[in-house]
């Protein structure tokens, strides 16, 4: 079954949600440490040490729990959720989506598998990363998007070649995988935290841009304040700020994912 305009724009606003979200303030009495980054970039460095510094960044945990506010905005509407996510890392991935405290919204993410239900349409949908990449313009694959929930790289850098330049006093890995596609990191120069990742296909006339403004320091990982993604179309342009509220580390979680009787199952071609 082809996807209706309406049910292709509910979905629209769970993937952006499910690929941009969550982290902060840690809820036990560790002391917490906010970073004003302040990006000074001169010395010219090659990627492998920049690549090498970036992964230097503290991500020590097994658990993650986290809530947050976000803001939705296309050209025809806006709209304010709160949602939580909960992360076994390198497992799985829960995310929910609230308004007024009800659910409306919850996406199930695992490596081999993607899973979602919406309550506007009485919709869900399963199956794998390739209609999720198709809307985004750019391949992902679960690593991908857990990187994006902790403020990492979004690829492994490690398995490219890039090209170096300092650029807004953020030090850029740029790599040009064909004549089609364009991706571009920025790093501040004192931690080599993610500051902004661009993902460009120029035939198909397709952005992502993913913007850190800020991280704190936690003893478990260093992880964003905010995210801030930009998806832009021919289609239209969308926008997503996420704030975050709480993180808590290294609890037994719970994934509890049932889709409600009598929704219709979507298949996208």
């Amino acid at each position: 079954m082809m996807l209706t305009q309406t049910c292709f724009f509910s979905k629209s606003k769970i993937l952006i949600f499910i690929i941009g979200v969550f982290c902060a303030l840690l809820l036990s009495s560790c002391k917490t440490k906010i970073l004003a980054v302040q990006s000074n970039a001169s010395k010219t460095l090659d990627s492998k040490e920049i690549i090498k510094n970036h992964y230097s960044n503290k991500k020590d945990f097994s658990t993650l729990y986290i809530k947050a506010n976000a803001k939705y905005k296309d050209e025809k509407q806006s709209q304010s959720v709160t949602a939580e996510i909960k992360i076994k890392k390198d497992e799985i991935i829960l995310v929910s989506i609230r308004f007024l405290g009800i659910t409306m919204a919850k996406a199930l993410i695992t490596p081999n598998k993607v899973e979602y239900y919406e309550k506007i349409g009485n919709k869900y949908f399963e199956g794998d990363f390739s209609a999720l990449s198709q809307f985004l313009g750019t391949d992902l694959d679960f690593d991908k998007v857990q990187n994006l929930f902790i403020g990492q790289a979004l690829d492994d850098l490690k398995k490219e070649e890039y090209k170096t330049a300092i650029e807004d006093k953020l030090y850029k890995l740029q790599s040009i995988i064909d004549s089609n596609t364009i991706k571009s990191f920025y790093f501040d120069s004192e931690k080599f935290q993610i500051q902004k990742e661009v993902i460009s296909q120029i035939f198909e006339k397709r952005t992502l841009q993913v913007i850190y403004p800020s991280f704190k320091d936690y003893l478990q990982a260093s992880l964003p304040e905010s995210i801030q993604i930009e998806a832009n179309q021919e289609k239209g342009k969308t926008n997503i700020t996420i704030d975050y509220n709480s993180a808590t580390f290294n609890e037994e979680l719970n994934f509890p994912y049932s889709v409600p009787s009598g929704y219709e199952r979507i298949f996208i071609n």
